[in-house]
């Protein structure tokens, strides 16, 4: 793992940025220090943005079948190291091993989907009218990228913006969180190893954030900005890049149903349940967040769920056999159990809950009699909390998933066929999960509707987001 830890600073222009404004990277399961960072200055930001507007300009000579050999050659870096990035990744951010193991394969395989699509950003022709007009378009970068990213998965949340921005020949200036630095400095020292350019992809590390992106926002020269975070923060970027006229990409807060009908195959809807929720102990986008279960089926459903959760073991990610780990920090403790107190004080009850955890782990819960006003309906929870919602027919099911501003995922179990096809084009989100509770792949565009987001991350989709069309006009003589 030293090898790749030696980066502790910002990351520009291929090189190690130094400063004296340094602060410790914690491990969530121990509090302890895994490294002191440097947060980058004014300077640095400045050499930032000058060496990511050079790269671009370098990137212009640069065949995209070259882009994609360096993106190749990336893709083989990570997976070659995929177990210090793994414990890397535990260390700083919490997850169990094997889930971190498992995105790192995740993360790479967005850049083993991007090294094959760089060599498919196809323009086009376009009949004419007239016969001496000849209409076309092509597609180019649209220049240097801003992209801003979350602990929750900081490996995998990089690749997914990075691998199709330089796929797309752009230049790319990443602010990690900082409470998971580390990852993000691994990734970019691979990368340059790959042969990516000097300045195509800069880490800037920082404990002052807003000050950070708000000059970038306002900076003319950056041409595009992508963000996976909450939705009131995506409300403040969009509001800070207007002034610009930036091109944005934002993938904000989730609200997921998982709705479990009579017909389901109930041990199925649990063991998608146990993946959609419980990953990386709640702590995704995507999660299940409120459980919609059919009163026909729900003795059986619970029944079947409390024998599930009850076998989770809750411990630090580095022992063999833990299935959750900590959350990131206390607020986000803090914030679990508050919903979870607010919720038993409006009426619902607690069904099953592990064992008092101390430090910032915390038991897995299961609520019922949980109602679609209660405010753990209405927040997305981030921890191993289930609360579970009956209701009575198919249309309530409907009015109580869609119910709410999100519309990021939603998972639903059914055997009926007609049901299928009228809930899956009924709920109001921008990814459905059918009888599966992992919906996520390289291949397929991520994103969301309504106050979950704009524009698409991954498929064929992700690297439109990183090019303008441009339409020519050429008349013959």
């Amino acid at each position: 793992m030293q090898l790749l830890l030696e980066h502790e600073h910002s990351f520009i222009n291929g090189k190690s940025y130094q400063t004296q404004d340094m602060f410790a990277v914690l491990n969530p399961a121990n509090q302890q220090t895994v490294k002191h960072a440097s947060s980058v200055d004014e300077k640095g930001r400045m050499l930032a943005l000058t060496g990511a507007k050079h790269a671009l300009e370098q990137l212009r000579l640069v065949s995209a079948v070259q882009r994609s050999e360096v993106l190749k050659k990336w893709h083989a870096l990570i997976l070659s190291n995929e177990k210090m990035l793994a414990e890397l990744m535990v260390a700083e951010q919490g997850k169990p091993l094997h889930e971190a193991l498992g995105e790192v394969r995740y993360a790479a395989g967005f850049v083993e989907w991007f090294a094959q699509e760089a060599i498919r950003s196809y323009g086009e022709t376009i009949p004419s009218q007239n016969t001496s007009v000849q209409l076309s378009t092509i597609k180019q970068p649209v220049g240097v990228v801003l992209g801003i990213t979350p602990w929750n998965f900081p490996l995998a949340m990089i690749t997914r913006k990075v691998a199709p921005a330089y796929a797309a020949g752009c230049s790319f200036i990443l602010k990690p969180s900082e409470e998971t630095p580390l990852s993000a400095i691994a990734l970019a020292k691979l990368a340059v190893q790959a042969g990516m350019e000097a300045g195509a992809f800069q880490v800037l590390i920082t404990t002052q954030p807003a000050e950070l992106i708000e000059y970038y926002c306002q900076c003319a020269a950056i041409r595009k900005l992508t963000f996976t975070g909450s939705t009131r923060v995506g409300r403040l970027l969009l509001s800070q890049s207007a002034t610009t006229i930036k091109r944005t990409s934002m993938e904000l807060g989730g609200n997921a149903p998982f709705i479990v009908y009579d017909s389901a195959n109930i041990a199925e809807a649990v063991t998608g349940l146990m993946a959609a929720k419980f990953r990386n102990a709640g702590q995704t986008c995507v999660a299940a967040n409120r459980v919609l279960v059919e009163q026909g089926c729900m003795a059986e459903f619970i029944s079947c769920l409390t024998t599930a959760v009850a076998a989770l073991k809750v411990g630090d990610g580095m022992v063999a056999g833990n299935d959750l780990g900590p959350l990131i920090h206390e607020p986000a403790k803090v914030k679990v159990e508050g919903l979870i107190s607010s919720a038993l004080k409006q009426g619902a009850k607690i069904h099953y809950q592990g064992a008092a955890e101390t430090g910032l782990f915390i038991a897995p819960v299961i609520l019922t009699h949980v109602t679609p006003d209660m405010d753990i309906a209405n927040t997305e929870i981030f921890g191993p909390v289930v609360s579970v919602i009956t209701f009575t027919d198919e249309q309530q099911s409907l009015s109580f998933a869609n119910g709410v501003e999100e519309g990021l995922a939603a998972y639903f179990y059914s055997q009926d066929v007609s049901q299928i096809h009228r809930v899956s084009r009924a709920l109001e989100y921008g990814m459905i999960g059918i009888n599966e509770g992992m919906i996520s792949n390289p291949v397929a565009p991520f994103g969301g509707v309504k106050q979950s987001g704009l524009g698409r991350e991954g498929a064929k989709q992700g690297l439109d987001e990183y090019l303008e069309v441009k339409y020519l006009c050429q008349k013959f003589d």
